[in-house]
């Protein structure tokens, strides 16, 4: 009942991390800075972020381990530095990851690797599912090489499951950086708003997770996405509404374009549709469908 997590210390990692400690798993988080926060019950463990060096000890015989590890991709303008920051941190942790089972004398029995739905890129209207194809954008690469970091561990025997997570809405990430300008009536649309938002609520985020864990059947891509996807016109309007607002503000794309370049093309005026078709195949039942439903039970 041992579960490694890389990037436990981040937004999605901290909640993974307290729902795995309260069904009683022994929890190590695999941390880049020895000042780590501290959560009941979770063991930090220093690491590099490119090798198993000071914790191939709990990978052997883990029941898990989920490579959740990455740097923020929306943390401001995507120079060239920040582009290669961006692919190398997954890119390394998922080597790391692939090398510590290859050492490991008993295989962890599953390994749960984090990727994102920005695979598909720009999709237009047009909903997606695990069997779409792959964009033509940065973040499409480097979510296709995200996922391939850990391939050969299926060639130990170790079961894989990819976890293409959308916005996940909560107490931080992207959500806490929108909920003051519309908390405060100053939210405004991006660009022409049709973009699709496909979304979960980190409460599902992190059933979903623990489901692929204790699921032995489940293996392959999984799209960890609300069942009901929205425009980001819908998105900002359910939002402006939990604080009794209205959205009277539009942020032209030519703006966001000159002010965060490809970041602003990919991540802010892009999105897509993308529908959980194989997790609701596996029988996962989701609490939050509705937009609306889950930002009011963030934020009131």
């Amino acid at each position: 009942m041992r579960v490694v997590i890389t990037g436990g210390t981040g937004f999605i990692g901290k909640i993974l991390s307290r729902e795995l400690v309260a069904k009683g798993y022994q929890v190590i988080c695999l941390t880049r800075s020895s000042r780590a926060s501290e959560i009941s019950g979770v063991r930090n463990v220093v690491w590099d972020g490119e090798t198993s060096a000071g914790w191939l000890e709990y990978a052997d015989g883990a029941t898990a381990i989920v490579n959740l590890a990455g740097d923020n991709i929306a943390s401001g303008r995507w120079n060239p530095a920040k582009k290669k920051s961006i692919l190398e941190s997954r890119v390394n942790a998922g080597l790391a990851v692939s090398e510590a089972v290859a050492k490991a004398k008993v295989k962890p029995q599953v390994v749960i690797q984090g990727s994102a739905v920005g695979y598909y890129g720009n999709c237009g209207p047009e909903p997606v599912n695990e069997n779409s194809s792959k964009g033509d954008l940065f973040l499409s690469d480097v979510v296709e090489k995200w996922e391939a970091s850990t391939d050969s561990v299926e060639r130990h025997g170790v079961r894989r499951a990819i976890i293409r997570t959308s916005m996940v809405l909560g107490d931080g990430g992207a959500l806490a950086k929108m909920m003051g300008p519309f908390r405060y009536g100053v939210g405004s649309y991006l660009g022409h708003g049709g973009q699709g938002v496909s979304w979960i609520h980190i409460k599902d985020e992190v059933r979903a997770i623990l489901f692929l864990i204790e699921n032995k059947k489940c293996s392959g891509v999984f799209n960890l996405s609300s069942i009901h996807p929205v425009t980001f016109n819908k998105f900002a309007d359910s939002l402006a509404a939990v604080f009794d607002k209205k959205v009277r503000l539009r942020a032209p794309a030519f703006v966001l374009k000159l002010v965060l370049g490809q970041m602003a093309e990919e991540v802010l005026l892009g999105g897509q549709f993308a529908l959980p078709v194989k997790l609701i195949d596996a029988g996962f039942k989701f609490n939050f469908t509705e937009a609306r439903d889950a930002l009011c039970d963030i934020i009131k």
